[in-house]
Formats: C-alpha cells, sequence, structure tokens
C-alpha cells in the first residue's frame, strides 16, 4: 500500500499513513483511526488535505555509468512530466 502525508491546518500536524489508493482521507478521525492514534484535542471534523510529497526516487548510477540521454525538453525522463 502507498504511503501518504496529510496535513491538518487546525493543529498544525503532518501525519504519514498507509491506505490503497482509491480510499479518501479527507478528516482528522479518518487520518487518526488509519494512523492508530487519539484525535487529542481536535475536533474529528477537521479538515486534513494530502501534502505533495517527494517521495519517488531516482536510480542510482553507477560510477562511470553514462547519463540518460536527454528527451524533448531537455529533460532526462526522471520527472513525472515525461
Amino acid at each position: 500500500m502507498p504511503l501518504y502525508e496529510y496535513y491538518c491546518e487546525e493543529n498544525e500536524k503532518t501525519i504519514e499513513v498507509r491506505h490503497g489508493m482509491s480510499e479518501t482521507v479527507d478528516t482528522w478521525k479518518k487520518l487518526c483511526d488509519l494512523a492508530s492514534m487519539e484525535l487529542g484535542e481536535t475536533p474529528g471534523e477537521a479538515v486534513v488535505k494530502r501534502v505533495i510529497s517527494g517521495g519517488m526516487s531516482l536510480p542510482r548510477r553507477k560510477v562511470g555509468e553514462a547519463k540518460a540521454p536527454a528527451v524533448s525538453g531537455g529533460h532526462t525522463g526522471g520527472c513525472s512530466c515525461c
């Protein structure tokens, strides 16, 4: 299952949880349930938003190995736009 980060503006906390891609997490209560943690003083209906994180890593090259050939726009193909 993918790992996601969610931010709650109400308490300024960011929490990481794993869940299926089709599952929606939009409240502090749902996030706390997935993370197996207590609500604390934050209301369960407080809105949480998924944080875009740099979870994708590029493969490492060996010393002396050539760089990947550039594709259109000068990109090397390692970014999400290619």
